[in-house]
C-alpha cells in the first residue's frame, strides 16, 4: 500500500484493489515487453480486429486466470483477511461495448492471445460508454458510466504513437511536373488522436497481445488568449470538440448531429489505426508492396469499413501508388465479418453527410463505386435475362443518395464471414445472394463462441474445478477435450453432482437478486432466463408476452399442474428506441403484477436485472436452467 502512503488497515477497498491490480500488472509488463519484443524481431504477420466495441469486463480477475496466479493470489489475500471476490467488485467494467458483437470481439482477442496469434484490437476509449442503466419505475434511466473516475490501473498512455485525424474542409488538386495528380485536404479540422494500451494476456502461455484504444485531444489545446479575453467558451471550444468524440458509445442518431458524430467516431479511430498500422509496418520494411504479407485488417462489422478508404488515401495520397498497385494492396488486407441478415441493419450514410465530413475519403468511394459497376455491367451484360440495372441497383455502394458500407465491405474484402451457419447460408441465399454469385470464393462461415476462461474458469468455477477433476484441464485451452464428460451421461453420481454445483450457482444468484432488486427468488424454481441486447427482432416482448399468458392460465385454472419459473431478464435499450425502452417497462409492470399476488403461491417471478453486463452475465449464465 506504499502508492497511497497507507497501510492495509487505513486503505479504502477501491485502493487494495488498485495496489493488487498494479501488482498483477508488474507481471504483465515483463511478459507484455517479452512478446513485442518477439514479434519485432519474427516481423509475423499481424491481424488489427477493427471494432466499434470491445465488451471486455472486468481485467483483474481474468488476467490473475490467464497469468495461472489466480489460486495463489486468493490464498495470499485470504491470509490477509480479504475476499478476493469482495476485491474484484471494487473493478468496474470497462465501458467499451454493449452486445454481442463487443463481447464476441474480447473473446476473440482473448483466443488470439492464448493461441499465440499476433493481434492488435482497434477501438475507442470511450469515457463513458454506451450508458449505465438504472431503473426507475419501472423505466430505463440513462446515465453516464463514469468507469475511468478512478483511473484504469491497466492501461498505457502512449502519446510517442499520436495521429492526426481530418475532418471536413475541401481537397484541391495539385498537378506535378510528371502529370500525376496530387490531392490534398484543406481548410479541415484535425483531432489528435492518442492511444491507450491495454494488456490481452494469454492463457498461460506467456504471450501479451494488445488492445489500443485511441483517446481525442484538441490539436489547439486550451485557448489561454480567447480565456483572457473572457470568452470562456471559445477558450475550450476545440477540447469539447475532441471529447465529444469520444465520450459515448453509440450517441443518438434519431437526429442529424447524432449521425455526424457516430460517422467521426468511426472515421477517427480507423484513421488512427490504419495509420499506425502503416508506419509500423514501414518501420521494418523498405517496400509498401509487402504490407498484405505482413498484416490484415479484420472489420468486426461494417463500422470500420472505412479503413478500406482510408487505406487507399494512404496508398494514393502519401506513398503515391496508382490506383491498381493500391486497390490491390487493399483486397488482400481487408476481410469483412457480417453480423446480421437484416437489410435495414447494414449500415448506410447519406451522401451529403459523408462526402461533407470525409471529402477525400468520399472521392476514393466514387471511384471504387464506379469501377465496380463497370464491373457489373461486364459480367452480366451479355448473360441472358439478367437484367443490369437491377443488379446495379442491389449491390452498387453509392445508390439512392446514400452510400453502402456492406456493399463496399464485400466488394473491397478478401473474405466475407457470417457468424453461424444458418445466418451465412441466409446470406448467400437471400440477402447478399447478388454478391455471393459474383464472389462465392469470399464467403465462408465462422460460428461465434466464447472463451471457456472468461465464463466457465472464471465464471463458474465450481463447474470448472468438477470438469478438470473428470476430464483434466487440458480443456482451458482446446475446449474439445470437454467431450470426455459424454461418458458420464448416464453416471448417477456424475449428474447428482452437476446438479449440486448449478443449484450452488442458482443460490449465488438468487442471492445477487435478492440484494439488487429486493426479490426472493426459488432456487428450486426453472431459472428462464434472457439477457441480451433489447431489440424487437430479438423477441423479448414476445418472452414477456408469453410469461403474461402462463399468469393468467394459472389465475383461470388454479389447480393446474406447473412447475415454479423464474423469468430473468437482462438487457439496455438504447437510449433512442422508444419501443425498446416500453418494452422493459412492460417487463416491469408485469413483474410488479406477478411477484405481488400471492394467489399464484410464488409459482412465477419475473426478474429485471439493472445493467446487464460481463460481470453479472459471469453469475446469470452460470445460474440459468433455460437461455
Amino acid at each position: 500500500m506504499n502508492m497511497f502512503r497507507k497501510n492495509l488497515e487505513e486503505a479504502t477497498p477501491q485502493q487494495i484493489f488498485q495496489a493488487a491490480s498494479y501488482s498483477i500488472k508488474d507481471r504483465v509488463i515483463g511478459n507484455w515487453m517479452t512478446t513485442q519484443e518477439a514479434y519485432d524481431k519474427e516481423d509475423p504477420k499481424m491481424v488489427y480486429y477493427m471494432s466499434m466495441e470491445f465488451l471486455m469486463g472486468r481485467a483483474l480477475g481474468n488476467n490473475m486466470i490467464n497469468l495461472q496466479a489466480y489460486q495463489g493470489a486468493k490464498e495470499v489475500l485470504e491470509e490477509l483477511g480479504i475476499d478476493i471476490n469482495v476485491l474484484e467488485d471494487q473493478e468496474p467494467d470497462a465501458a467499451l461495448g454493449n452486445g454481442g458483437l463487443g463481447r464476441l470481439a474480447a473473446c476473440f482477442l482473448d483466443s488470439l492471445a492464448t493461441l499465440g496469434y499476433p493481434a492488435y484490437g482497434c477501438g475507442i476509449r470511450y469515457r463513458y460508454g454506451m450508458f449505465k442503466q438504472k431503473i426507475e419505475d419501472g423505466f430505463q434511466i440513462e446515465i453516464p458510466d463514469d468507469w475511468l473516475a478512478d483511473g484504469n490501473p491497466f492501461e498505457l498512455r502512449r502519446p510517442e504513437y499520436a495521429k492526426v485525424v481530418k475532418f471536413g474542409g475541401y481537397v484541391s488538386v495539385h498537378c506535378d511536373e510528371n502529370g500525376r495528380n496530387h490531392f490534398v485536404q484543406e481548410g479541415y479540422q484535425a483531432v489528435r488522436a492518442i492511444p491507450y494500451d491495454l494488456p490481452i494476456v494469454g492463457y498461460g502461455n506467456g504471450i501479451v497481445n494488445t488492445l489500443r484504444i485511441w483517446d481525442a485531444e484538441s490539436m489547439a489545446g486550451f485557448r489561454l488568449d480567447a480565456f483572457d479575453k473572457g470568452d470562456y467558451s471559445k477558450a475550450v471550444e476545440q477540447e469539447n470538440l475532441a471529447r465529444n468524440l469520444v465520450d459515448v458509445l453509440y450517441p443518438n442518431d434519431n437526429h442529424y448531429a447524432g449521425k455526424e458524430l457516430r460517422l467521426k467516431q468511426q472515421y477517427f479511430f480507423i484513421s488512427a489505426s490504419v495509420q499506425e498500422a502503416v508506419e509500423k509496418y514501414m518501420r521494418k520494411h523498405d517496400d509498401i508492396h509487402g504490407f498484405p504479407e505482413k498484416v490484415t485488417f479484420q472489420l468486426n462489422d461494417t463500422h470500420p469499413t472505412v479503413a478500406i478508404p482510408e487505406l487507399m488515401r494512404i496508398l494514393l495520397d502519401d506513398y503515391n501508388l496508382g490506383w491498381d498497385e493500391a486497390w490491390d494492396i487493399t483486397t488482400r488486407t481487408c476481410a469483412y465479418t457480417n453480423h446480421t441478415i437484416m437489410a435495414e441493419a447494414l449500415e448506410k450514410w447519406p451522401i451529403d453527410l459523408f462526402s461533407r465530413l470525409l471529402p477525400r475519403i468520399y472521392q476514393i468511394v466514387e471511384e471504387i463505386n464506379r469501377r465496380f459497376v463497370l464491373q457489373i455491367e461486364e459480367k452480366y451484360a451479355h448473360i441472358y435475362n439478367v437484367n443490369v440495372g437491377e443488379k446495379i441497383r442491389k449491390m452498387a455502394i453509392l445508390y439512392d443518395g446514400q452510400v453502402k458500407m456492406a456493399h463496399m465491405a464485400i466488394v473491397a474484402g478478401y473474405s466475407v464471414n457470417g457468424v453461424a451457419r444458418l445466418h451465412t447460408e441466409i446470406l448467400k441465399s437471400e440477402e447478399l445472394k447478388d454478391f455471393y454469385e459474383m464472389f462465392p470464393e469470399r464467403f465462408n462461415n465462422k460460428t461465434n463462441g466464447i472463451t471457456q476462461r472468461r465464463f466457465l474458469l472464471h465464471g463458474n468455477p465450481l463447474l470448472a474445478e468438477w470438469v478438470t477433476k473428470q476430464v483434466g484441464d487440458g480443456w482451458i485451452t482446446d475446449l474439445p477435450q470437454i467431450a470426455g464428460l459424454k461418458k458420464l451421461a448416464e453416471d448417477k453420481a456424475a449428474q447428482k453432482e452437476f446438479m449440486e454445483i448449478k443449484y450452488q450457482n442458482k443460490l449465488r444468484l438468487a442471492k445477487y437478486i435478492k440484494e439488487h432488486n429486493g426479490i426472493e427468488v426459488d432456487p428450486d424454481s426453472i431459472f428462464d432466463v434472457q439477457v441480451k441486447r433489447l431489440h424487437e427482432y430479438k423477441r423479448q416482448l414476445m418472452n414477456i408476452l408469453h410469461v403474461m399468458y402462463l399468469y393468467n392460465e394459472l389465475k383461470a385454472h388454479p389447480e393446474m399442474e406447473f412447475f415454479p419459473r423464474t423469468f430473468i431478464f437482462g438487457a439496455k435499450a438504447a437510449a433512442g428506441y422508444r419501443n425498446a425502452k416500453l418494452t422493459i417497462k412492460l417487463i416491469n409492470s408485469v413483474a410488479d403484477v406477478v411477484n405481488n399476488d400471492a394467489s399464484i403461491k410464488g409459482k412465477i417471478k419475473v426478474v429485471f436485472i439493472e445493467n446487464y453486463n460481463v460481470s453479472n452475465a459471469e453469475i446469470i449464465f452460470a445460474a440459468a436452467d433455460v437461455s
